[in-house]
């Protein structure tokens, strides 16, 4: 069972509202090719307290073991909720949702095994917070596993499109920056090691990807 935090107002706003719609219809391994065998190898070993940025409708539940994880859920959008509580029903997972955000969580130091995001850092307003607060969150030697899409080579023609794009994509993504160079920016918050593969799926815009893991020393 979930246990329900609204440790904030949450965000029920309409551009929140229009992303679930678009997020149910598009969050699927089916789409993102490639992002499966991905979520396989960076969740299903996932043991004790494990907090997730941005679970959106709860994607990434169906990978855990269930009888290992304690999930502590960061959805700040209430339209997400809904579908996220079925999932976790559905799936027999154990924890908390919360409405606060992944730059502040609210959450207290070293609480955590693992933090994970799945094409949550394109969104958040501020992703080296982000970074940090997942740093922050992690017991000595926990991980923070990640799968996000990046931006396209500097002076690349996807780049300029990303960049051009960027406006109205994150008008109807709410918030998405198909542009942030988020490899770099988990190279630098403080993680102890950080071991990170690039690949791509078949979403033109968001084609770049990566998939990583980095450990709190």
């Amino acid at each position: 069972m979930i246990h329900q935090v609204h440790d904030s107002a949450g965000r029920r706003g309409l551009r929140q509202r229009i992303f679930s719609y678009a997020y149910r219809r598009v969050a699927n391994d089916e789409l993102l090719s490639g992002v499966a065998e991905y979520r396989r190898r960076l969740l299903a070993p996932l043991q004790g307290t494990v907090v997730e940025f941005g679970p959106g409708t709860g994607a990434n539940l169906a990978w855990f073991n269930a009888e290992a994880v304690r999930w502590i859920g960061i959805e700040p959008n209430l339209f997400m909720h809904g579908p996220l509580l079925q999932a976790a029903a559905q799936y027999g997972i154990q924890g908390e949702l919360h409405t606060t955000t992944a730059e502040a969580t609210g959450l207290p130091a070293a609480c955590a095994d693992a933090v994970i995001s799945t094409h949550v850092m394109c969104s958040v307003t501020d992703a080296p917070a982000a970074c940090r607060e997942a740093l922050r969150l992690l017991r000595p030697g926990g991980v923070f596993a990640f799968i996000e899409h990046v931006g396209a080579p500097h002076g690349s023609g996807l780049r300029r499109l990303q960049r051009g794009i960027r406006p109205v994509w994150g008008l109807v993504a709410d918030g998405c920056h198909p542009d942030r160079d988020l490899e770099a920016t988990i190279h630098t918050v403080g993680f102890s090691r950080v071991e990170i593969t690039p690949f791509r799926i078949r979403v033109p815009v968001v084609s770049p990807h990566i998939a990583g893991q980095a450990w709190k020393g």
